[in-house]
């Protein structure tokens, strides 16, 4: 048995195949194999070499589904590529062992001297192929460069060469310059139809085209020479000199890759060696260098053994090679010039400086998913896919594609495992999990609402869940990453775009300190379930960690905020924020973990005297969820203060200069700006709306006032009736409790809130500052930032406390040590808990747009519920509520009674949301305050309010 060929195209690589993949596959697997095509629109590029626009015909990609795998290929023009690229990958995923007929190795040599000998016939000339208008254009020079094709185009321009020469030399794949000296090798063995020079990389026709040939395939000029202007990009060896836009003078009588030779201070083109497309495979955009001496050799010698002499000791140009993907010696020149298919015109773009840096930030992850929001200096690669209509930008799964194809490698294999879902567990303490496995590894989560409840209905028990796994491979079929998380989804498209998404967010981790230590490394990816062959990838990636500190994030430190601002505020996660101006009132609509929200918003290079001032980017809608990290840390700092309405206008410390000059037109007047030492990013930004999380949307589609606010006036409504002076918040969130209670006139005296999240606190604090002033009751206010799992003395033994809709955002287990902690330790005389009744969302769930959230093919929503928001934990129904607040009132000697809001007790399936109060009967006996528990206090004040001093 032979092995079978796996590199490129499946119409390449299985030509000489007994049988087609498919046929394999039919063959073995009969009915039971399953071939689903789908179309694909695809990411085309806006610019060459680059893919970011949602624009061309549609492409095609398959889903080949057997008996416990499933693989997914990458995309085609055409069905049949699709289905025998998914065949192809099963084959390979199983060790199916396929007999092959390749060529001998004296075969492989025969058909390259014929193919060689082929393109310097007298049909070839006048042909439409690409590599036919450099053969005119040589037919046009003076002198004796009079129809001497360079060898290094041949290699680029005809694929059957390639080819060829990889069935000669495996290695041409991860060095394609190792196919000059087999070109050259054949010419020499071509029997006197070509010629060619020991000392030149060239090759021409023996004998000269007939005159007839001549007339009708190379076109004559009348009257004087044209000349076009193309721009194009100098890339400097060193790295410490400047990138810098020249333009070629090409002549419609002359030949471009002689004036490509002369920018490089070359005679002619036959010096000139040419890399392979950088962008897509369809691109023109190339980096052209001089080839070393290595190069020229005796092709008498064996062509097999040059690869060695073609290592040789020069001066890499890092950044050529980065974006070649190949190395790169000396100065180059990269430019978007060439002959394409069924034209004789010679085809070129301008390369700007613009264009070069988008192409450079398109190497790693975060440059590709900026490219595809068109928002280079905000937009980030979210931490978490959530719901599809939540995202925005190119799909997670895309951007692993693009980034796979960026770097040379073969697209990623996904694997998709499915598991049934039975007897799943009633205890109210378990967790969900896949039958059969352990608990802390199968988790069941679903990108679009968590898990399945345990305790769901009997049609939960038919649901299937999905994983998936993703295997990056090197085009020699090399492993170099994989990754299979343990979280499973209900749909098979959520795992693969989850599992695409948590290698993307590694491989950033990785851009953004190259140089990180290999402990760091290894600890970075256990963490997202990916392994690394560290071999493999770091020969994959060795020209990343030439460029130094391109791609490090910002700097970081806060300078100043604007005056009157609360002193809190200094610790707000948008290091590097100063000069902050929030303009407009406060319309109260405010956004939360969950919401989408649209601004308008510029950005601009700016002078600290304001002097100068260049805009770079600016969009008039813009659209991102807040809480998953989608924007830079300072932009959604900022607006997470702003209201409906609201605009701000804000400073941070310089982008690396990579970034911004992918978003500036004018990169030579931004040159000089960052120049300066002054210099700094200035963003003015507008709150145009705000779409409430889905939980949000889905209580305001059935509920009238909205549930959120049935909660607060519930819990709002005890407070008053208990007569409580003190009342703490555990997860107090923005504060919406605080701020309802500030309305009303109460018994209370002092507030307290915790919570994690300082976002929200600085939210909160924004509110109560605003309130308290007016209010006669309060004397003192208290926000801390801290675990409410944790004991803390100063949150003891309060009249009142309350927790709304937070243990659900909770691991089950943290829930229960929640309850714990609270009843045994704080002992408040009366807490309030509501979470939601997961029975309930079944009737939310139909209030919902099925447009905006749910597949209208997916056949499996009826069968199960998803959780209200994308970050719960867990939800539970009435009787698991119901024993965990038993068991944990009895433990601790408290009494407890059952209500809740939304719904009624007395009709299926009761409250939406289900609430708890607990009441205090006494205190542990002998005891008057808590033991036995961590005296540290671990909570830090964020914000603090007093009456006496009115400080804030």
């Amino acid at each position: 048995m032979i092995h079978m060929e796996t590199g490129g195209s499946p119409a390449v690589a299985m030509k000489n195949t007994t049988l087609a993949p498919k046929s394999i596959i039919i063959q073995k697997f009969g009915n039971k194999a399953n071939f689903e095509v789908e179309e694909v629109q695809p990411a085309e590029n806006g610019c060459p070499g680059l893919a970011i626009s949602q624009k061309g015909p549609c492409l095609y990609r398959c889903i080949l589904q057997l008996p416990g795998i499933a693989v997914m290929s990458e995309t085609f023009k055409k069905k049949k590529d699709a289905e025998q690229s998914a065949a192809e990958m099963a084959i390979e995923k199983l060790g199916i062992q396929i007999s092959t007929n390749r060529p001998t190795l004296q075969e492989a040599w025969d058909k390259l001297v014929d193919r060689v000998t082929d393109l310097f016939s007298n049909e070839f000339l006048s042909s439409l192929h690409p590599l036919s208008g450099h053969f005119r254009a040589v037919l046009q020079r003076e002198g004796d460069l009079c129809g001497l094709i360079p060898v290094p185009v041949m290699a680029i321009c005809d694929s059957k060469l390639s080819n060829l020469c990889k069935s000669i030399n495996p290695k041409v794949e991860s060095n394609p310059f190792l196919v000059v000296p087999l070109i050259m090798t054949a010419a020499a063995r071509s029997s006197g139809v070509v010629a060619s020079s020991e000392g030149q990389l060239w090759i021409r026709r023996q004998n000269p085209y007939p005159p007839e040939i001549m007339e009708s395939s190379v076109s004559q000029i009348s009257g004087s020479p044209r000349s076009t202007f193309i721009e194009v990009i100098r890339i400097p060896c060193s790295l410490e000199k400047t990138v810098e836009p020249v333009t070629l003078d090409v002549s419609s009588t002359g030949y471009y890759m002689d004036v490509i030779a002369r920018k490089l201070g070359l005679i002619d083109a036959s010096s000139v060696l040419v890399s392979r497309a950088v962008g897509k495979a369809s691109s023109e955009t190339r980096v052209y260098f001089a080839a070393h001496q290595s190069y020229f050799l005796d092709t008498s010698s064996d062509p097999l053994n040059v690869k060695e002499a073609l290592h040789f000791e020069g001066s890499l140009n890092a950044m050529a090679s980065y974006l070649g993907g190949q190395d790169i010696y000396g100065d180059a020149i990269l430019a978007s010039i060439g002959y394409k298919w069924n034209s004789k015109d010679l085809f070129y773009e301008d390369v700007s400086l613009q264009l070069y840096y988008r192409m450079l930030i398109s190497k790693i992850p975060s440059g590709l998913y900026k490219l595809s929001r068109e928002a280079v200096l905000t937009a980030e690669l979210p931490s978490a896919f959530t719901t599809r209509a939540n995202w925005r930008g190119s799909f997670p799964r895309e951007i692993l594609c693009m980034f796979c194809r960026q770097h040379r490698l073969s697209e990623p294999v996904f694997s998709i495992v499915s598991t049934p879902l039975k007897g799943l567990s009633e205890s109210p303490k378990s967790h969900t999990k896949l039958q059969g496995k352990d608990s802390t590894e199968e988790e069941i989560e679903h990108a679009t609402g968590g898990a399945i409840a345990t305790g769901a209905s009997e049609s939960a028990e038919s649901a299937v869940a999905y994983q998936c796994e993703v295997k990056i491979v090197s085009k020699c079929q090399d492993w170099i990453i994989e990754c299979f998380p343990k979280n499973s989804f209900k749909k098979q498209n959520d795992s693969i775009q989850n599992t695409s998404l948590k290698v993307l967010s590694w491989l950033n981790v990785y851009f953004r300190d190259i140089d990180m230590p290999l402990e760091k490394l290894n600890s970075t990816a256990n963490i997202l379930n990916i392994r690394i062959c560290h071999e493999n990838f770091f020969k994959e990636f060795a020209s990343c960690r030439s460029i130094h500190n391109v791609y490090h994030s910002e700097t970081q430190g806060v300078k100043f905020l604007e005056p009157n601002s609360m002193s809190m505020l200094n610790t707000m996660p948008g290091q590097g924020v100063f000069s902050l101006n929030i303009e407009g009132p406060d319309s109260g609509v405010c956004p939360s973990n969950g919401s989408l929200l649209f601004i308008s918003y510029s950005v601009s290079l700016v002078t600290e005297d304001e002097h100068m001032k260049e805009i770079l980017e600016s969009s008039d809608e813009f659209e991102f969820e807040i809480g998953v990290g989608a924007v830079i840390p300072h932009l959604e700092a900022v607006v997470t203060r702003l209201s409906v309405g609201q605009s701000a206008c804000f400073k941070t410390d310089l982008a690396p200069k990579e970034f911004i000059l992918a978003a500036a037109v004018d990169s030579a007047r931004n040159f000089s700006l960052l120049s300066s030492e002054s210099c700094c990013l200035e963003y003015s930004i507008t709150l145009l709306r705000v779409t409430e999380p889905l939980e949000d949307r889905m209580e305001q589609a059935l509920f009238s006032p909205p549930l959120s606010k049935q909660r607060v006036e519930y819990a709002v409504q005890h407070i008053r009736e208990s007569h409580a002076t003190t009342l703490v918040d555990f997860g107090c969130g923005s504060g919406s409790l605080l701020d309802a209670l500030l309305n009303h006139s109460t018994s209370l005296e002092k507030i307290v809130g915790i919570d994690i999240s300082t976002k929200s606190l600085s939210r909160a604090a924004k509110i109560l500052h605003s309130k308290l002033s007016k209010n006669t009751d309060i004397k003192s206010a208290i926000l801390y930032d801290g675990s409410i799992t944790k004991f803390d003395s100063r949150l003891c033994e309060f009249d009142i406390g309350t927790c709304l809709e937070v243990i659900e955002h909770m691991e089950e287990d943290q829930a229960y040590l929640f309850g714990d902690v609270a009843l045994s330790s704080f002992l408040p005389k009366i807490l309030i808990v509501s979470t939601p009744n997961y029975e309930y969302n079944v009737i939310l769930q139909k209030a919902n747009l099925p447009s905006q959230e749910d597949d209208p093919d997916d056949k499996t929503q009826s069968q199960s519920c998803k959780f209200r928001n994308h970050d719960h934990k867990f939800e539970w129904t009435r009787e698991q509520f119901k024993c965990w607040a038993t068991e944990l009132a009895a433990k601790h000697n408290y009494s407890v009674e059952f209500s809740g809001v939304g719904g009624s007790a007395d009709l299926e399936p009761g409250f939406a949301s289900q609430i708890a109060v607990f009441r205090r009967m006494s205190l542990p006996q002998g005891e008057d305050h808590p033991k036995d528990v961590d005296s540290a206090d671990h909570c830090n004040v964020i914000w603090e309010w007093n009456r006496l001093t009115s400080s804030s």
